[in-house]
């Protein structure tokens, strides 16, 4: 396969093949760096050499009545994990702070659970409105499935962008969880694009889908027209069903976030969960791919250091992008 010319067919409007998909995530090692110069070739051609910060705040820890398999905070997972009701306002915005003075373009308020109450869509809504008038940060909420009105409260508080993960494929959705399908996730995103905020939707790669599903994941993220795709790799953690599941190797996880790309050439990909535990020292061939990261922590797993992401990105020559 000739990469660079594929690349330069899907800036050119052209949408691969399922073939041609498959093809990339079969792609020999020793091909790789091929590979990855094609989707550099996209990624260059709609965000340069910019990469974007984003930053977690875990507002509401455990306590989650749903029993996805690959969290710890599931109401079927035994992991020791800190459990918290939803933080107050000031640590928050002590949140929203720290991201300011990293240069984090986009902050995100995530909290456990099915869905939010009122009570916590009113209490995320004043802390984004102070977060705004203080910092001018983008805001991104993640608080599972919503309502219409409280999607519209979010609007109105000023949240730019709300994440739904689909995580896996329809196909194999049922073996993940089963106490929300999938067109649960897909109706939440449809409501947060028709309620104006942008929609941010990603997967879980590694949780013993075929690689199949991998490619439905992506077409399925590029009709469901997500402007920010996160892309995490499954850390599985000790006492939820997915514990000791270890499928992935750096290589394969560079050949998924080409994937992405090829597939979803102008949107924002995001090296997310898992980036430390499975790209290893490969973590900033990432980047040729993607184009956004985390920095600091995770949900109830630990990143590394923020100095050590901004070292990364001025090693590569790299700019952090810082508009808002």
């Amino acid at each position: 396969m000739d990469w660079e010319l594929l690349a330069s067919e899907v800036i050119n409007g052209r949408l691969l093949k399922e073939e041609e998909a498959l093809s990339i995530l079969h792609c020999s090692d020793d091909d790789l760096l091929k590979l990855l110069n094609g989707a550099f070739k996209i990624r260059r051609h709609y965000y340069g050499k910019k990469v974007k910060l984003n930053m977690i705040m875990n507002t509401k820890s455990g306590l989650c009545p749903e029993n996805c398999g690959y969290c710890s905070q599931s109401i079927v997972s035994k992991a020791p994990i800190e459990k918290f009701r939803m933080l107050d306002k000031e640590t928050i915005m002590a949140g929203a702070k720290k991201a300011h003075h990293l240069k984090v373009g986009t902050y995100c308020i995530v909290a456990s659970g099915r869905g939010p109450t009122q009570k916590e869509v009113s209490h995320v809504a004043s802390a984004v409105q102070e977060i705004k008038e203080k910092y001018g940060l983008k805001v991104c909420a993640c608080l599972g499935i919503l309502k219409p009105d409280q999607a519209r409260k979010l609007k109105n508080a000023g949240v730019d962008r709300y994440n739904h993960n689909v995580n896996t494929s329809k196909e194999h959705h049922s073996s993940i969880t089963t106490s929300h399908t999938y067109d649960d996730r897909i109706n939440t995103i449809n409501l947060v694009k028709e309620s104006g905020i942008s929609p941010c939707s990603g997967v879980i790669i590694g949780m013993r889908e075929a690689l199949q599903d991998v490619v439905n994941m992506a077409y399925s993220l590029r009709a469901l027209d997500a402007d920010s795709i996160p892309i995490n790799f499954l850390h599985a953690i000790d006492g939820t069903p997915l514990e000791g599941t270890n499928e992935l190797n750096p290589r394969y996880c560079l050949k998924v976030l080409a994937l992405f790309r090829y597939i979803n050439p102008s949107k924002e990909i995001r090296i997310s969960g898992g980036r430390e535990v499975n790209l290893r020292s490969l973590q900033p061939l990432g980047l040729y791919a993607a184009n956004s990261i985390f920095v600091g922590d995770y949900l109830t797993t630990s990143g590394q250091e923020s100095t050590a992401d901004h070292k990364m990105l001025e090693d590569l020559g790299f700019d952090i992008d810082f508009q808002y």
